[in-house]
C-alpha cells in the first residue's frame, strides 16, 4: 500500500465547490497494478462495489447511469477511494500527450473556466511546482505500466481545454509501445 504523503495533498477545500466534471465522463485509465490496489482498498475498507471497472478499448472505473464514476460520493463530492485513486485522477488538473516524432511527453494544465483547481495552482507558482513533479512521477508511472493497446488509445483522448506546461524526454520503452503494430480485432 501507499504510505502516506506518498501521493497528492489534499485539493479538497478547492474542490468541494466545484461542479465535478473531473469525476463524470473521463474513464481515467487502470493498470493491473491500479485494479489490484483499488481491490485491495476497497476490501480492506469494507466497501463492496459489484462490477467496479469497465474495458472499452481500456480499462477504467464503471460509471453510473449519469456518468459519474463508480467510486466519486456526489454527497460529500468526495473521491471514496482518494488515497488510491488513479493516476490521472492524482494528477489532475495536469494531463498529458506524448509527441512520438519529437520523443517527448508533453504536460498541460486544464484551464481554470473546467477546472477551479488549475486556476488556483496556476496562480501559485510553488504549489504548481510541487504539483507538477507530483502528476509527472504519476503519469510516468502510468504510461510505462500501460500496455501497448490502452496507452494508445488513450491518447486518442483530446483535451482540447488545456494549455501546454512543460515537456520532458520520454523512455524508449513508452516509444516501442507507441510504435508496435495494433493486435487485428
Amino acid at each position: 500500500m501507499l504510505l502516506k504523503g506518498e501521493r497528492q495533498s489534499n485539493f479538497f477545500n478547492v474542490c468541494i465547490g466545484c461542479i465535478p466534471s473531473c469525476c463524470r465522463g473521463v474513464r481515467p485509465p487502470l493498470t493491473v497494478r491500479r485494479r489490484q490496489i483499488i481491490a485491495a482498498y476497497l476490501k480492506e475498507q469494507g466497501f463492496h462495489v459489484e462490477n467496479p471497472f469497465t474495458q472499452t478499448e481500456y480499462i477504467f472505473p464503471r460509471e453510473d447511469a449519469e456518468g459519474y464514476c463508480i467510486f466519486f460520493d456526489r454527497k460529500t463530492k468526495r473521491c471514496q477511494i482518494h488515497p488510491v485513486k488513479p493516476e490521472t485522477c492524482v494528477a489532475g488538473p495536469v494531463t498529458f500527450d506524448i509527441n512520438v516524432k519529437n520523443k517527448k511527453i508533453e504536460w498541460h494544465l486544464k484551464m481554470e473556466k473546467v477546472c477551479s483547481l488549475a486556476g488556483a495552482i496556476g496562480r501559485d507558482e510553488e504549489a504548481l511546482k510541487k504539483h507538477l513533479d507530483s502528476a509527472k512521477r504519476e503519469i510516468s508511472r502510468l504510461v510505462s505500466e500501460l500496455d501497448s493497446e490502452s496507452l494508445k488509445a488513450v491518447l486518442k483522448i483530446g483535451e482540447p481545454e488545456t494549455f501546454k506546461i512543460g515537456e520532458d524526454n520520454i523512455g524508449e520503452d513508452v516509444l516501442d509501445k507507441l510504435l508496435a503494430e495494433s493486435k487485428p480485432i
